[in-house]
């Protein structure tokens, strides 16, 4: 189960849903959608098909607290989210220092040069998706 609205409405992060969900299907089956648009130079969650900022910004100590109620990581670089322009290094930065669950990354991947950056960045360690690229 994909999810990401249902935890963090309203702009904030509802640790009783991640509660009653780690209960009711389990952490392994559990995958938490971190979508993320760069606002001020942080990068914030964002919710309702990316229009809405929560005022949680995404950092290691969100992400290693999270690892406890979800097997993985779903992050989109929404500002770069089907542009084929290239990935959003300054976000894949932040998701590859965390080496506690997997992380699967979308956005913006356009060439096979962005699937190379994305990997020494990840050192190997990061999952990918593509949308619509002409590779």
């Amino acid at each position: 189960m994909i999810v990401t609205s249902y935890v963090f409405s309203g702009g904030e992060i509802h640790f009783e849903r991640l509660e009653n969900l780690l209960y009711l299907v389990g952490k392994e089956h559990l995958v938490l959608d971190l979508s993320c648009r760069k606002k001020d130079g942080i990068y914030y969650i964002v919710t309702d098909r990316w229009q809405n900022f929560t005022k949680q910004p995404l950092d290691e100590a969100l992400m290693s607290r999270l690892c406890g109620y979800c097997d993985e990581f779903l992050v989109h670089g929404v500002n770069v989210e089907g542009t084929g322009g290239g990935i959003d290094r300054g976000l894949v930065e932040i998701l590859a220092r965390n080496t506690e669950i997997p992380i699967t990354y979308a956005g913006g991947i356009g060439k096979m040069e962005d699937l190379e950056l994305l990997e020494e960045i990840s050192q190997g360690r990061m999952d990918f998706t593509v949308g619509s690229v002409k590779i």
